[in-house]
């Protein structure tokens, strides 16, 4: 069997909702049963067949070629299986999954890893603003799972996370982890102002220092955390995060947000 493949024929003209691009919504279809879904492009619908060739036929193992920022929900609610998104992916990158695994070779647009419970997405490049966050009017946001963006994340990383695990390699952009409710995120590079505003719970594991830190965070100097070990452990476990290893020794701890309890973590790597 090859993987079940769609490549995009010409740039759709508006966005278009590619949810259906999933294995959990194609396992046990027909190739024609598949080429005539249905597929919103703005206030219109049209056929998969439409916008896509479609080869292969193992749906566990889906390829979207071609993508571009105009696919968005890709890997929307995934429930197992693997989506591997061959240029750029759109808005709602894996929104809501439970299960499986997403690989984005290229960008990943806004709310990528929204409200995500399990599974794992990796972007090889850059991702957009609320990445792991919440909808808007939602109190919780990323609650299991793991993202890995290899480039930068922009504003609002980390918003409302709930649970899970959120690692940068290039930096990231103001609000990093804010109204956090519990999770880790680590950070390579450089953080943009404010991180951990209004967090609750949680730990923002940071290579370099914020722009801004919050008035609202105590210095409780450094410490060498048992908790680091165990971390590293677990990264070890996972596979392909060698970026981040090893954690540091030694980081100079920050906890707050004092205004929402004082119960979270900055910790800012003191060896360098």
């Amino acid at each position: 069997m090859s993987a079940l493949t769609f490549r995009l024929r010409a740039v759709p003209p508006v966005s278009v909702d590619a949810s259906v691009l999933s294995p959990h919504r194609l396992t046990g279809l027909t190739r024609a049963q598949i080429e005539a879904l249905q597929m919103a492009l703005g206030n219109r619908s049209v056929s998969v067949a439409d916008l896509f060739e479609v080869s292969g036929d193992d749906a566990q193992h889906v390829i979207v070629e071609s993508a571009n920022e105009r696919l968005t929900h890709l890997g929307a609610g995934l429930q197992g299986g693997t989506l591997v998104v061959e240029g750029d992916a759109g808005a709602y990158l894996g929104l809501g999954m439970s299960a499986g695994r997403i690989g984005v070779s290229g960008n990943a647009g806004i709310f990528a890893g929204c409200e995500m419970e399990g599974g794992s997405i990796e972007i090889a490049g850059n991702a957009g603003d609320w990445l792991g966050a919440a909808l808007p009017g939602d109190k919780q946001g990323m609650r299991g799972g793991l993202i890995h963006v290899h480039g930068r994340a922009a504003d609002r990383a980390a918003d409302r996370m709930r649970r899970g695990l959120i690692v940068i390699e290039r930096g990231a952009g103001a609000y990093l982890g804010a109204r956090m409710l519990a999770g880790t995120v680590i950070v390579k590079g450089g953080i943009g102002a404010n991180p951990g505003f209004a967090l609750r719970r949680g730990t923002l594991l940071l290579q370099s220092p914020p722009q801004h830190l919050p008035a609202t965070y105590n210095d409780c100097g450094r410490h060498a955390l048992l908790f680091l070990r165990l971390l590293e452990r677990e990264l070890r476990a996972r596979g392909g995060l060698e970026a981040f290893l090893p954690l540091p020794r030694t980081v100079r701890r920050y906890c707050g947000d004092m205004a929402t309890g004082g119960k979270g973590e900055i910790l800012l790597d003191a060896t360098r």
